[in-house]
């Protein structure tokens, strides 16, 4: 999270993993297990707003100095997950990708060099002390990338009124071991088909941190501020998962046609939400 996503807020999407508590460290497990008994538990909106909160200083805080203690709490067939929010690890790894994507006049106008260097020097310090740390949630900026709707099937999409204040919501959530087979078998069908490239990386990579998890978590995927871009009639006859879905079963049937069609409603779908950045 931190500033990548601060600056183009809301309109951002989530890759969520809910891990069951006895994934966690005994200490760490007992801090969860009071914590998901709470009346009342924050939404997407408060870390929104508190990640925003860090824009106000001057400088601003890129990094937020202390970890959160919050998270997201689903309960799977009786089981209850949560979903770590790890602002600080989500940070720093959002200040890398800031500075992948914005041109160097701009990344020192936004955040001060003096400050990049600090939180990098903080950073590494604390991976030495953790070196297996990996985050829960991903984030993509003014799109959901077309890899993780791999992941599940259009019977698992929900669309509707999010928790209070949240407004509409779209997301799709799946056992981590469907989401595990469906990449497995997507990759399969990928490197039958077309040569090795970004597409297939990027599947590579997101199967890759999925193993780091229980296998009893739950995939889920959060359209977040991506609602506010789209048309509520759009968004309800936005079938990403199925359009995937049936790209990779032409691919395995050999159907080229019918692939490159739903690849071309998946490319123009997208391409018309991330183009709105760039308009006035």
């Amino acid at each position: 999270m931190g500033l990548a996503s601060s600056v183009t807020v809301p309109y951002a999407a989530y890759l969520r993993v809910y891990e069951p508590l006895a994934a966690f460290p005994e200490s760490e497990r007992e801090h969860w297990t009071r914590y998901a008994r709470r009346e009342t538990l924050p939404g997407a909106q408060d870390e929104l707003r508190r990640s925003l909160a860090d824009l106000l200083p001057v400088p601003p805080v890129p990094v937020p100095v202390h970890e959160s203690g919050d998270a997201f709490v689903a309960v799977v067939d009786g089981v209850v997950c949560v979903c770590p929010w790890r602002t600080r690890l989500r940070g720093w790894l959002a200040l890398e990708e800031l500075a992948e994507r914005l041109p160097p006049p701009v990344l020192d106008a936004a955040l001060p060099p003096v400050v990049r260097r600090q939180a990098e020097a903080d950073y590494a310090r604390w991976l030495e002390r953790n070196p297996d740390a990996r985050p829960w949630i991903r984030t993509a900026t003014w799109q959901v990338p077309l890899r993780w709707f791999v992941l599940f099937s259009d019977e698992e999409r929900e669309c509707g009124k999010g928790d209070a204040g949240e407004g509409l919501r779209v997301r799709y959530r799946t056992p981590m071991v469907q989401a595990r087979r469906r990449v497995a078998r997507g990759l399969r069908t990928l490197r039958d088909a077309i040569e090795e490239g970004p597409l297939i990386d990027g599947l590579v990579e997101v199967g890759k941190w999925l193993e780091e998890f229980h296998p009893r978590s739950l995939v889920e995927l959060d359209y977040g501020g991506l609602v506010h871009m789209v048309p509520e009639a759009q968004l309800a006859e936005d079938r990403s998962a199925a359009d995937v879905a049936e790209g990779l079963a032409a691919l395995r049937a050999g159907d080229g046609a019918r692939a490159a069609a739903a690849h071309e409603r998946l490319t123009t779908r997208w391409r018309a939400v991330r183009d709105r950045q760039f308009a006035n």
